[in-house]
Formats: C-alpha cells, sequence, structure tokens
C-alpha cells in the first residue's frame, strides 16, 4: 500500500512538474509585453502575465488544456480563423449561460472571468457589482453603487448584489425589465413584513388590479439606488416624504382627479399646515409627515377599519408624538361618555382637518362679541372682483339657528391674530371640520364635482343649508324639511332650459312633473312627510348621474334605492324573473324606472297605466305581445277595454317567474286560481287554454303549425277550383244566353 501512495506522489509530481515545464515554454515568448499579432487590421496584443496566471485558478492546467491542438513550432500555432476562441464547456456546464440575456448579447466567459487571471467564484462573487459596471455604465445602474445595499454587501453582511436580483446565478443573468409578480418576489426574499403589508395596501390592491397608476417598490425607491431613510438624500427620508408623495398626491396629477379620493390640494394643504411649517420652515425631523399617519407600507383607506387613519385608531396614530394628549387639553367633556358612549366623543380630525392641521387658535380676547361687533352692521361688505359682498350676519337668525352654541373660530378657523381685523382673507368655512363624510360624499358628486371645477352657479354648502340662519332639517320652517325639499332643488331644477343649471337628466320638466306624481301629491298636497322626495331617491349629498354605476339611481341601484320605501315589494322583485341576482344575462334587465318612469310616476289604478305596461313589456317581449293580440284577451283589448287581463294579471307585476317555478302565478299549481280572479268558474280544463299560441310557431305549436297551413291550402284550393271553374263556365253560359235570346226572337 505504501509503495502504490508513492508511486502517485510521484507520477502526480511529474505530471505537475511537465504542465509547468509546458507551460513555462508558452510564457517565455507570452511573458514579453511587446509581443503582438495582427487580427482583421488590427494590432492585438498577445502578452499574458506569468505572475497573474501563476495566481490564477487555471494555473495547474497545461495550456493546451484550453488551447487545443496548438503546434508551439509552427506560426500561427493552428490553422483557421478564431484560433484564439476557447471552449469553455469542455469542462464547464454552460447550459445556464447559453439561456442566458448575455449569450444573447455575445458577452464571453473572459468578459467577467479574464483570460488569464481567473480566480476563485468566492473571490469573484465580493467583486462582483464592480465587475458588472465595468459595462453597464449608465447612472442607473452606477447608482447601485451609491446604495444600502451596496454598503452592506461590501461590509459583508447580507444583501443584494447584482446577481441576486438579475437572476439569482452569475450565469443565468435575465433581462433587466421585471414583471409585477418577479419584482415583488425578489424584495419579499428580503423584505418580508414590508411586501405583506403592501400586498393588503390600498397601493398593493390596485396594483394587484393592473391599476396603471398603482405604485410599486421602484416608485418610492428606485431601482438601483435604494438608500437608507436615514441618508438625507434618500427619497424616503423623512425630510423628503412629502415631497415623494407629492409626485403622485399633487394636484393637477392624475391621482389628485380620481374620485375615490375625496381630499384635494393634499399637498399644498399639508405645507401650510403646522405639520407642514414644522418641517419645511424650521426644519424640525420630529414633525409628522405622511407616513407618520398613514404608514409606509400598510396604507389603507379610512372606511377600513383597520387603517391607521381610521376614526376608530385615529387617536392611537396621534398619541405616537402627542402622548400627553389628554393633559393639554381642555376638559369639557363628562367623563362618563369615554366609557359609557364613546362614538358621542370627537376624534381628532372631527377638530383638526386631516391635511389642514392648524395651531389651535382660541384666545379669549377674540369672542363672539367682538366678531358681532363688526358683522352685526348691515353695510359691511367686501370686494371681491369688482363685486360687493355683504359681510352682515343676521345676528337674530343666528341664535336660531342649530350652530348658535358653537362659536365663530369653530367655523372660522383661518383667523389670525397679527391680522387686523383677525378675519382678513380667512377664507371660505371648510364644512368638513365636523360633517367629514358629507363632505366626503359632496365632493365626490356632481355638484361637488362641478363646483371645484369652478363652474358657475354649482350648489356649495351654503346654498342648500343656508350661512348663518342653518337650521336643523327637522325644522319644519327649515329649507331643507321634506316638505321643502322639492322647492329647494326647484331653485336649479325646476326647467331644463334655465339659464342656471347643467343637468345630464333627460326630463326637461322634472319639478312639473314631480309635483303631479303619486310621490308628489303625496307630499305636496296630502302633505305625507313619508313621501319620497329628491333626497329619498338622489341622496342628499351623493349627488350622481345615473349613468354613473355608483349613483343610487343608476340601473345596478336603483332597485335597492326603491326599497328603503317599498321593502315588501323589492323582495318580491329581487327573487323574480327580471332580478339581476336570478337571471344572468348580458342584455339590460327591467328596473323600477322600467316602468314606473322617474319624475312622472302615478297610482296603477289610474286609467291608462295597464296599457302602457303592456307597451313596456312589448319592448323586450316582442313576439309573446303581438301573440298576445291574436287572442280572446287582446282582441277586447284592442276595442279598448281596461278590465280585460293584461300581462301583470297573468305573470304578477314585481313577482314575475317563470312557469316551470312553483310559486309562479302560471304554475300548474296556482294558473286556476289565477285565472279565477276574473273566471270564478274556471277548472283545469278551462285553464288548458294556450294564451299566447301562434301558428308561425312551428317547433312550439306544430299541431296549430300544420292545421292552418292545412285549412289554409284547403280554402284556397276550394276558392282556386271553383273560381277557375267559374272562369272556364263563363263563356259558355254567355253563349248559351245568346242562343235562348236568338232562340226567343225566332219564335217571335
Amino acid at each position: 500500500m505504501k509503495k502504490f501512495v508513492l508511486f502517485t506522489f510521484i507520477s502526480v509530481s511529474l505530471i505537475v512538474l511537465d504542465v509547468s515545464a509546458q507551460n513555462q515554454e508558452c510564457l517565455d515568448c507570452h511573458s514579453d509585453n511587446t509581443l503582438v499579432t495582427e487580427r482583421k487590421g488590427k494590432e492585438v496584443s498577445l502578452y499574458i502575465s506569468s505572475e497573474h496566471f501563476n495566481k490564477s485558478i487555471h494555473s495547474e492546467l497545461s495550456c493546451n488544456d484550453c488551447h487545443e491542438d496548438f503546434e508551439p513550432d509552427e506560426l500561427p500555432h493552428r490553422k483557421g480563423e478564431m484560433i484564439y476562441k476557447v471552449e469553455c464547456s469542455n469542462c464547464h456546464d454552460t447550459e445556464d449561460y447559453e439561456k442566458s440575456i448575455h449569450n444573447k448579447k455575445n458577452v464571453t466567459c473572459f468578459s467577467c472571468h479574464s483570460k488569464h487571471s481567473i480566480q476563485k467564484s468566492s473571490t469573484l462573487i465580493k467583486q462582483g457589482p464592480d465587475f458588472c459596471i465595468t459595462c453597464h455604465k449608465d447612472q442607473a445602474v452606477k447608482g447601485y453603487t451609491q446604495s444600502i445595499h451596496y454598503e452592506k454587501f461590501k461590509a459583508g453582511e447580507k444583501a443584494p448584489s447584482c446577481v441576486d436580483c438579475h437572476g439569482n446565478s452569475a450565469h443565468s443573468i435575465t433581462k433587466s425589465k421585471f414583471s409585477e409578480g418577479e419584482l415583488h418576489d425578489l424584495c419579499l426574499d428580503c423584505h418580508e413584513n414590508a411586501v405583506k403589508n403592501f400586498e393588503s395596501s390600498l397601493h398593493g390592491k390596485a396594483l394587484t388590479k393592473g391599476k396603471a397608476l398603482a405604485p410599486n417598490c421602484i416608485t418610492c425607491h428606485n431601482s438601483h439606488k435604494i438608500e437608507s431613510s436615514k441618508n438625507p438624500n434618500s427619497k424616503t427620508y423623512k425630510m423628503n416624504i412629502p415631497s415623494l408623495c407629492g409626485d403622485c398626491h399633487k394636484d393637477g396629477t392624475k391621482i389628485s382627479e380620481l374620485k375615490s379620493i375625496s381630499q384635494r390640494h393634499i399637498l399644498e394643504d399639508y405645507s401650510e399646515s403646522i405639520h407642514g411649517d414644522g418641517l419645511f420652515k424650521r426644519g424640525l425631523i420630529v414633525s409628522a409627515v405622511c407616513t407618520d399617519c398613514h404608514f409606509s407600507h400598510n396604507i389603507l383607506p379610512h372606511e377600513d377599519p383597520n387603517s391607521s387613519i381610521n376614526r376608530k385608531n385615529i387617536p392611537k396614530t396621534c398619541t405616537q408624538c402627542h402622548v400627553q394628549i389628554e393633559k393639554v387639553h381642555i376638559k369639557v367633556i363628562d367623563g362618563k361618555l369615554w366609557e359609557q358612549q364613546p362614538n358621542r366623543i370627537p376624534a381628532c380630525i372631527d377638530c383638526h382637518q386631516p391635511h389642514k392641521v392648524r395651531r389651535v387658535f382660541y384666545d379669549t380676547n377674540f369672542t363672539d362679541k367682538l366678531c358681532i361687533s363688526c358683522h352685526e352692521k348691515e353695510n359691511i361688505f367686501k370686494t371681491v372682483n369688482g363685486k360687493k359682498i355683504s359681510l352682515h350676519v343676521d345676528i337674530k337668525g343666528f341664535n336660531n339657528s342649530v350652530h348658535k352654541d358653537n362659536s365663530c373660530v369653530k367655523c372660522h378657523t383661518n383667523v389670525n391674530d397679527k391680522n387686523n381685523p383677525i378675519c382678513l382673507n380667512s377664507g371660505k368655512v371648510d364644512c368638513s371640520s365636523c360633517h367629514a363624510e358629507h363632505v366626503d360624499n359632496y365632493n365626490s358628486s356632481i355638484h361637488g364635482t362641478l363646483f371645484n371645477s369652478g363652474k358657475e352657479n354649482a350648489p356649495y354648502c351654503t346654498d342648500c343649508h343656508g350661512t348663518h340662519n342653518t337650521q336643523s332639517k327637522k325644522d319644519v320652517t327649515s329649507i331643507t324639511f321634506r316638505t321643502n325639499i322639492p322647492k329647494l332643488c326647484a331653485k336649479c331644477h325646476k326647467h331644463e332650459g334655465d339659464k342656471n343649471v347643467s343637468s345630464s337628466s333627460s326630463d326637461s320638466e322634472i319639478m312639473k312633473n314631480y309635483a303631479t306624481s303619486v310621490h308628489g301629491k303625496g307630499l305636496l298636497e296630502s302633505g305625507l312627510t313619508v313621501t319620497a322626495t329628491c333626497i329619498d331617491c338622489h341622496t342628499s349629498h351623493l349627488e350622481l348621474p345615473a349613468s354613473d354605476p355608483l349613483s343610487s339611481v343608476s340601473d345596478q341601484n336603483i332597485a335597492e334605492t326603491c326599497a328603503t320605501c317599498h321593502l315588501g315589494i323589492y323582495e318580491k322583485f329581487r327573487h323574480s324573473v327580471h332580478s339581476a341576482e336570478v337571471t344572468k344575462t348580458d342584455k339590460k334587465l327591467p328596473n323600477c324606472s322600467s316602468c314606473h318612469e322617474s319624475h312622472t310616476i302615478v297610482r296603477i289604478d289610474v286609467p291608462g297605466f295597464k296599457e302602457q305596461i303592456m307597451n313596456q313589456c312589448g319592448k323586450c317581449h316582442k313576439d309573446v305581445t303581438e301573440t298576445y293580440f291574436d287572442t280572446f284577451h287582446g282582441k277586447v283589448s284592442k276595442l279598448g277595454s281596461g278590465a280585460v287581463a293584461k300581462c301583470q294579471d297573468c305573470h304578477g307585476s314585481h313577482d314575475i317567474l317563470p312557469t316551470y317555478n312553483p310559486a309562479s302565478k302560471l304554475s300548474r299549481n296556482n294558473i286556476v286560481e289565477t285565472c279565477k280572479s276574473c273566471h270564478p268558474n274556471s277548472n283545469k280544463m278551462f285553464v288548458g287554454y294556450l294564451t299566447h299560441a301562434t301558428h308561425h310557431d312551428k317547433e312550439k305549436y306544430p299541431i296549430l303549425f300544420y292545421t292552418f297551413w292545412a285549412m289554409t291550402i284547403l280554402l284556397v284550393s276550394t276558392f282556386s277550383f271553383f273560381g277557375l271553374h267559374t272562369l272556364l263556365w263563363l263563356p259558355r253560359a254567355l253563349a248559351e244566353k245568346k242562343k235562348q235570346k236568338r232562340k226567343k226572337h225566332g219564335s217571335n
């Protein structure tokens, strides 16, 4: 055994010495740094550093192992055009490389590994990013060397290098353009919590749905120059957060115009708020920025119970900074309410608007008496664009208003003790301070959209509720009391042709038609406050055109809107064949307004209503309606009889079901009772009558079809035969008649 080991050692040593001798023979020439050759008209160096080669991982290999079939005594050493090309695949598995983008772009092995100074893979991995930059010289890629990833990578910490993101292997580099799914998985490897929070966020859900405006990781963090949030140059550095969020949420961007975002002028309002003032003007890094309230990745809409800005969670969010808020607020709330009725306690945003948070101004020197001392004067006014605008406040009206217990500065918050008077240029009152939900709805409505776009005469809060004389909707003298609603809406919607109206409605006499409808008569003539008014159908603040899917009077929602009063009918309708819940079709299904119109709704017992409904049914069921007029019922109906059975008498009005449904009025179990409503002696034999039978339908009524054609052919044949017979007999009859005449004359 010892002899075998000794023999093996000597053999290997001799081989190594032989390889070294062979390589040295090559290096005798190629270690000369002046050695060159000409290739395709260019001078190419053939110099090989013996020092670098001897340190390389290939130093133990013979030159001929790579440069096959070379003859050292001949020049060139091998015949052919590309004698310099080396086949690395002879020793190395290059399958991944051949599929990579590098192979497609003709990036060779030695582009990264060099030719004769090849290092160990562990050494190359440490130098990887520096290799990549030698080819990828654009600024975006160079930004990686300034990133937190590169900094940690160089320090030996776990951090992604180029290959970790671009293929996860140095030899299987993929295209730089990632799909959203691939990008998601890349970031998830290291940032699991952040990515999972993003997935469930408003941004993440929008991205999953393929929304073009939805941000991804790169939008906020860049692709290569990803910097620490502690780096002042980083996009995510606290002082830079408003600018980052403002890229999407500032005025004029496509996102700022979305209806789903109720807040407007977000960046502008923030910059003027006490938070923005602290950040931008005073440089206070402790000032609240977007991510302090909305969080960085788990951004949720305020309606979501898990949102940091949900009404239930907003105090917890605010107390991240305002830790002693309970001590510094004036105690004006009964302590029992905190436990017994927490819903009655105002949240932070009830007084401090989300993006307009101002320094609280409750100076006892500026009381309501001070405001009234000026504004009770009837001749007080300001001039805007050459027009005088009265600033007079009817004190008596205010004292009788629903806001009488509020101080002036609670609504007029933009006052400043540095101004003289303090209310100088204070601007409009923002009702959302107390009525946030109503104002959000208004901003999303057609009224709010028109007003915010600068449309002249578009209604604002004060147009419907008044200014200082705002009264409760329960007050019978209030303009928003139920019986006064039609008169209020009529200010704009009285006539379609009015110059102060911009409406998408096809009804040119909305208020006139409403007044004569069953709803209008119930309200205006009978004084029934339970009768539907404009706001019951169109809502108070979220009025939208019927063409808008979110509208309360759209085809999708009209039935549920009517159900607020007509719940029993709605329950029948939603289980009928006309309901979208039952019938799945791409065709338009009828809804309440299809039969009852919108503003001209009449009682069902008025003359002509049944005939009108029959015409409505005919719009969809044309063939069936035509066959109806071939029946006894239809023929009598044509003569003007209103008592004869129409569509709804047999099929029902709101609970129409297929005849095979046991609950249908025309099912086997119910049809006799249905017919008895008009025919008291009805029985099973009587109901065997085919109501819509037609001889035109061969498939459904073959006996009638063939009988009709048989009788028609028989009738036509009979008349044709005897008609022809008569025509043929006529000449003979005439001749016989003449003969008789001649015979008569002859006898005379």
